[in-house]
């Protein structure tokens, strides 16, 4: 009855609501009333009445209400003509609640993109403050993608281990100005633009997946120089915590998960080593760029040694050199000789001629045979091609290593200061995938 009243239909532009009121002058005056508590009501069985259109009375109107009107009409036909429009002044008119009032031309179509773009930031601020990880990783398939973890599990434990001190994270640039002496004393950065979960994942689309700085800034919603600031900060601790890792093993160790066809033929076998080449800008500079060229990659490159123990786990990992650095000098600076015992044997390629080095320590090289006659003799064939199908183990983890799809592409000088980090991280990483099985 109140609809009909105020002569309001509804429909699409117009629904009754708990928040749809009508003004109580539009009532009869004993419909109206106060409580105690000075609120205005109206009774039960009240309608609206009072209106510029209703017929408020049904007697005749006076002669002097009539001549009003008339000259009210007379003023208002005067007006829109253009004569004497300041005559439409002295008529006052009527002022009343325009219920039966429809919007201007346009001003639905605002509304509706209006509500459109509210609707559209509140899904963006849900997204926000829902961790980006649980939006791309659901399956064990999606965790192996993005971050290279063989299994939700796998993830859920590294992250259980890493969670408390990740959480007191400093952040790289607070921790280059504070100076080295006051970072341990400095409080966690405070008012986080993301999750911490979302900055390791952050991390591992930038190495496992490759993803420029570019597109997490577009995809996380913060800045290019945000996405570096938390890329070097997890590059950086996770560096200091995996390093920390004793990933060197025992002999006790590596005979204990010594494959059989390494009992065989390579008995006292503790590591297999290879170098392998990451490509990189050229440098501007002549000097450096001598030294980072690699004739082998025929291009600028960074260098690093990579040792394998006979179960396939990553043992010894060196940082970074320039791409001009032998085999031999990588392996007598990056200190992997003061690793190994007496009567240790190391298994590597023909190309690394290392063996005065290892005699320094007691330890022996397994190269396969070189040739000094036509042929080889039937014990030299099956030793050359036993080495081969057991070296081929370092080759296929080094694989695995260069699957952080960060090493896909030509590395930028930029990222000098923490790609020794990245490279160490992806490295050591590689042993949460699981055991590398011989074919």
């Amino acid at each position: 009855m109140w609809v009909q009243a105020v002569k309001r239909e509804e429909g699409p532009l117009f629904k009754v609501t708990k928040c749809t009121y009508i003004c109580s002058a539009h009532f009869e005056e004993g419909d109206v009333f106060l409580t105690p508590g000075g609120l205005k009501c109206v009774r039960k069985d009240a309608v609206p009445c009072h209106f510029a259109w209703a017929n408020r009375s049904s007697r005749r109107k006076s002669p002097y209400a009539r001549a009003t009107e008339r000259l009210g009409s007379d003023v208002r036909e005067i007006a829109e003509n253009g004569d004497e429009v300041e005559m439409a002044a002295a008529v006052p008119a009527v002022s009343d609640h325009d219920y039966d009032a429809r919007p201007p031309a346009g001003a639905m179509d605002a509304a509706l993109r209006r509500i459109d773009e509210l609707e559209a930031a509140v899904r963006r601020l849900s997204l926000v403050q829902q961790p980006q990880l649980r939006r791309f990783c659901v399956s064990d398939e999606d965790f192996r993608y993005y971050t290279r973890f063989p299994s939700e599990r796998i993830f859920s434990l590294f992250w259980q281990a890493i969670e408390p001190s990740a959480s007191s994270l400093v952040y790289w640039s607070k921790a280059q100005r504070m100076g080295v002496d006051a970072v341990s004393e400095a409080t966690p950065s405070p008012q986080r633009k993301l999750p911490i979960i979302d900055e390791y994942f952050m991390y591992s689309l930038r190495t496992a997946v490759g993803l420029k700085e570019k597109v997490l800034a577009d995809m996380f919603g913060v800045s290019v120089s945000t996405v570096s600031r938390v890329i070097i900060t997890w590059a950086n601790y996770l560096y200091l915590i995996l390093g920390s890792m004793p990933i060197w093993m025992t002999r006790d160790q590596v005979r204990r998960w010594m494959p059989p066809k390494f009992k065989v033929y390579c008995p006292h076998v503790r590591v297999i080593v290879d170098c392998t080449e990451l490509r990189c800008e050229t440098p501007t500079a002549l000097t450096l760029h001598s030294e980072t060229y690699s004739t082998y990659k025929s291009h600028t490159t960074f260098k690093g040694l990579v040792g394998v123990s006979p179960s396939g786990a990553v043992t010894f990992v060196s940082k970074l050199y320039t791409g001009a650095i032998s085999d031999k000098e990588i392996t007598k600076q990056s200190g992997f000789i003061g690793l190994l015992e007496q009567g240790d044997g190391v298994m590597a390629d023909k190309g690394f001629l290392i063996e005065p080095l290892l005699e320094t320590v007691g330890a022996s090289l397994i190269i396969p045979p070189f040739k000094h006659r036509a042929q080889f003799s039937r014990e030299e064939t099956e030793r050359t091609q036993a080495i081969a199908r057991l070296r081929i183990l370092v080759e296929r983890v080094i694989r695995r290593i260069k699957e952080y799809h960060i090493f896909d592409s030509t590395l930028p000088l930029t990222l000098s200061g923490s790609i020794n980090q990245i490279w160490t991280n992806c490295c050591v990483l590689v042993n949460f995938q699981g055991p590398m099985e011989l074919g």
